[in-house]
């Protein structure tokens, strides 16, 4: 069995590769699955095939399908869970759509999306897990998608928007094939630092762990390490001090946008981890200064929002589109740095500084 080791994703599903042994019987694919993976029943494996998300030499097959000698089967399962167990808690959700199959809900920057080291209470799973009515804790090593409640990508803590959730597993493979492939629609909302150059672009670049920092990503321009990452963007908002984008994303690598837009020379304005809580376009002088901090405390975090989500709806196979408003800081941030704009250059003219 070879394992897909790129964790660099905001996804929560990896690929596994196994090479049908030469001496291997033919049997049922479901039958021959249930006996490789862990901490998985037939319906689930059989749910997974009809989602589409289990492949033989690159083609889905049905669960009665027969496996046979050389054969390459590739399945994507959970990424194991960070946490060994996860506590119900009581938390309002933002729900924005919801059926039997999915819910759609608006993450507000600060929370976590799951537990981990330092956050096992407060994150969106703990409220999830209180919403589908668990109770009492519960031990996540024992199970597949029900570990992170249905649970397919994320966004980071400080990163405010929308997140889908599947309800049950066929729903759940559907949603995880979609992200894997990168045929879902992503759109992002960010105020960067700097001018932007062009009006639009595509930044296509490797993104992996920092070698010396490892709590950091960074980019990678000769591709000899890291994982392939593609961020297409364009401008929306030109403040002179600050651009307001908008970036569409192929790929769901950690701290994506982020990365790309340092690469670029814009990081987004109030990035502590990237260098954005500092001022990186205009002259430091007092009032400037004292601007910048003031809009720092309106947005004490970066700005970056997921303003628009789609995918095809696992059951009904209909294309579902989903869009959200900036956040109340995001909205304050951006029209100080307009009013601000607007006052210099009614005061000097287009010689800013």
């Amino acid at each position: 069995m070879q394992e897909d080791k790129d964790n660099l994703t905001d996804e929560f599903y990896e690929r596994v590769e196994i090479t049908i042994d030469p001496k291997q019987s033919q049997i049922r694919i479901d039958k021959f699955l249930m006996d490789r993976l862990n901490n998985t029943s037939r319906n689930k494996v059989q749910n997974a095939l009809r989602a589409g998300a289990i492949t033989v030499d690159g083609k889905e097959v049905k669960p009665n399908f027969k496996v046979k000698p050389g054969q390459l089967v590739e399945v994507l399962i959970p990424r194991p869970a960070e946490a060994s167990h996860l506590v119900p808690e009581d938390i309002p959700l933002d729900i924005r759509y919801e059926d039997e199959d999915l819910l759609l809900v608006y993450k507000p920057p600060g929370m976590v999306v799951h537990p981990g080291i330092g956050h096992r209470k407060g994150t969106l799973v703990n409220a999830l897990a209180h919403y589908f009515g668990q109770t009492g804790e519960l031990d996540v090593a024992d199970a597949n998608y029900q570990d992170r409640l249905g649970l397919i990508h994320r966004i980071d803590k400080n990163t405010s928007g929308l997140l889908v959730i599947g309800k049950n597993d066929f729903a759940v493979s559907h949603l995880a094939r979609q992200f894997f492939h990168h045929t879902t629609e992503r759109k992002y909302i960010a105020l960067v630092w700097g001018d932007v150059e062009e009006d639009e672009g595509t930044i296509e670049m490797n993104i992996g762990r920092h070698e010396r920092f490892r709590k950091l990503f960074t980019t990678y321009p000769e591709g000899d390490a890291g994982k392939w990452a593609v961020t297409h963007y364009r401008v929306l908002e030109r403040l002179y001090y600050v651009t307001l984008i908008e970036c569409q994303l192929e790929t769901g690598r950690t701290h994506q946008i982020r990365v790309h837009m340092k690469h670029l020379g814009h990081p987004l304005f109030n990035d502590e981890r990237y260098g954005g809580d500092k001022i990186v376009k205009g002259t430091i002088f007092s009032k400037y200064k004292l601007f910048v901090d003031r809009v720092f405390g309106i947005m004490p975090r970066h700005a970056l929002h997921a303003k628009s989500l789609g995918f095809v709806h696992p059951t009904k196979e209909e294309k579902m589109s989903f869009d959200t408003d900036t956040p109340d800081d995001f909205t304050a941030a951006l029209e100080a740095w307009r009013r601000y704009v607007d006052g210099r250059r009614s005061a000097v003219g287009d010689k800013l500084t």
